[in-house]
């Protein structure tokens, strides 16, 4: 947090390698939820450049009143929200659900790993937007339920039971897979 807030000093007094670094640090997990979100992964890393480059036009005048990987996650987010609704008339085509890629040491780790992703993706994306977003957001990117609630502008008590309703849905799905 204190690295973060260093950054954002240097980043608006124009440091390039500040926000390269801010990049560095985030693009992953900024991507992760994207794909997550909008099961597409070209479209996802559209979304996170897309939010990357808006956030590069405040420099000088960018002002962190909470963690900066919150302020990018709730960004991406909303962008991603934007993406749904714009491609919710028309045909999405097949889901494309690819890692964001892993730090794992051998091939046999990262195979395990892509294969699990994949499978919490699946689960993940046969969950409503709302539930999915607020569940990726709470257990991935760490945020808390209030923060949640005032970056999305909707009361803690909906986001508390998009939560919930979504955790109870997955676990009926995976109670379904284990008794077939």
């Amino acid at each position: 947090m204190v690295e973060d807030k260093i950054l954002v000093w240097k980043f608006n007094r124009g440091s390039k390698d500040a926000l390269r670094r801010i990049y560095e640090k985030y693009k992953d997990d900024l991507l992760g939820l994207a794909v997550t979100l909008l099961r597409d992964r070209s479209l996802a890393e559209d979304v996170v450049h897309d939010v990357f480059v808006s956030f590069a036009g405040t420099v000088g005048t960018f002002h962190l009143s909470g963690t900066l990987k919150g302020y990018l996650s709730t960004c991406v987010a909303n962008s991603a929200r934007d993406r749904n609704r714009l491609r919710s008339g028309r045909d999405a085509g097949p889901d494309v659900v690819e890692g964001a890629g892993s730090n794992s040491d051998g091939p046999m780790e990262h195979a395990i790993g892509r294969e699990e992703s994949g499978q919490l993706k699946d689960l993940l994306a046969r969950l409503p937007y709302e539930q999915r977003e607020i569940i990726v957001l709470h257990l991935h990117h760490e945020m808390r339920f209030r923060e949640i609630a005032k970056s999305l502008g909707i009361s803690i008590n909906t986001v508390q039971s998009r939560y919930r309703y979504g955790l109870d849905k997955l676990r009926s799905i995976l109670n379904s897979v284990v008794t077939k």
